[in-house]
């Protein structure tokens, strides 16, 4: 009997089931890790909910850490539908925050919404200048964009490290060097304004309603215009795509583009937002864990959303397990390991669960009884 065709709901199962289980698999190793070391896994693990979506207050914390990692999943996201693996986020946020700080040093923006664009903008176009780089070494050059973009955000941090450290230093910063801060009128508050204290929300800042407008606005230029879908045609075929006369090389770059837009979005937001100024502090893996998160979205950006909220959640949780059960603050990063590795040999599965779901539910065409033969 022939197997049964996939239908397009049992690939929507598996890529739903996949990075489920890949994610249950690592909190159970992790669990695992803690108890080698004479600590209960299942405290751990009420913990980490504690932690992450337990109270308001974990509400708030996560919400705060999930804003710029659907920025930063988005430079990885964008790229890969365009073809390219580009894992450069963190050099690309380092840039953006570094535009976005340095701005005022050129001329004095307006104190005024059009100030506040104006200097998220400098962040985004330093994020894309870096990330296009990447593009363009490897569609004129040949050069491998994972190995470039990955070369190139540890010159984009080495570059923030000493603008900061040195030039743009404020001689009033002596214990943690920064960037003079920012006016505060070109500060982003929280959405809930003057009421955000007595508010669920908290100090959630816009940067968590941009990080998802920008997620919603990708996933309907990738899904319903003419050039997503020329994007997302090269992304599957470039040979092809140049028979058929589509622009691959400038596709491409404007992919590369619009996700080091994001990741420098995301630094300018940081400074913004949460800093007030560049400093180090900008400088916590939130590009390294946007890749996590852009591959447990299996880069799409309306999925990018809830794995953002689930792996800040993961990261403000950190804290109450070194309060509560004297772990170090980043083991946390451990289980983001667990999962990466998961989700990665998850892959070797895809095709496979669609497959099976489609035989298993799959219900038999009635046998057509045999005619006889007669004589007349």
């Amino acid at each position: 009997m022939p197997a049964a065709a996939p239908r397009p709901w049992h690939v929507a199962a598996e890529n739903l089931l996949l990075p489920v289980l890949a994610l249950a698999g690592a909190l159970l190793l992790f669990g695992g890790f803690v108890w080698l070391g004479g600590t209960s896994p299942v405290e751990t693990w009420q913990l980490l909910y504690e932690g992450a979506f337990g109270s308001a207050f974990s509400w708030q914390n996560t919400l705060l850490r999930a804003a710029p990692l659907m920025l930063t999943a988005l430079a990885v996201a964008l790229p890969a539908q365009a073809g390219l693996t580009v894992i450069g986020g963190e050099g690309a946020l380092a840039l953006g925050a570094l535009g976005c700080a340095s701005l005022p040093y050129l001329f004095t923006p307006p104190a005024n919404g059009l100030g506040i664009a104006l200097v998220l903008a400098a962040g985004a176009a330093a994020g894309a200048a870096w990330v296009a780089l990447a593009g363009a070494l490897r569609q004129y050059r040949g050069v491998n964009e994972t190995i470039s973009s990955l070369l190139l955000g540890y010159i984009a941090i080495a570059v923030f490290k000493h603008l900061v450290e040195g030039p743009l230093r404020d001689p009033a910063s002596l214990n943690k060097p920064s960037t003079p801060p920012l006016a505060e009128a070109l500060r982003i508050g929280p959405i809930m304004g003057e009421a955000a204290f007595d508010s669920w929300l908290g100090d959630v800042h816009w940067g968590l309603v941009i990080g998802m407008v920008l997620c919603l606005l990708a996933g309907l230029w990738l899904s319903f215009t003419t050039h997503g879908f020329a994007v997302r045609v090269v992304g599957g075929n470039a040979k092809a795509a140049r028979l058929v006369g589509l622009p691959s090389h400038r596709l491409i770059l404007v992919a590369c583009a619009a996700g080091g837009a994001c990741a420098g979005l995301a630094g300018a937001v940081e400074v913004a937002a949460v800093q007030g100024a560049a400093n180090a502090s900008v400088l916590s893996g939130l590009g390294y864990t946007g890749i996590l998160v852009a591959f447990v979205a299996r880069q799409n950006p309306w999925a990018i959303p809830p794995v953002a909220v689930l792996f800040g959640g993961f990261g403000a949780a950190g804290s109450l397990l070194q309060r509560r059960l004297d772990l170090p603050d980043a083991s946390v990063l451990v289980l983001q390991g667990f999962a990466f590795v998961l989700i990665l040999a998850a892959e070797a599965l895809r095709g496979r669960i669609a497959a099976g779901l489609a035989n298993a539910l799959s219900v038999p065409a009635p046998a057509t009884p045999a005619l006889k033969e007669t004589t007349p």
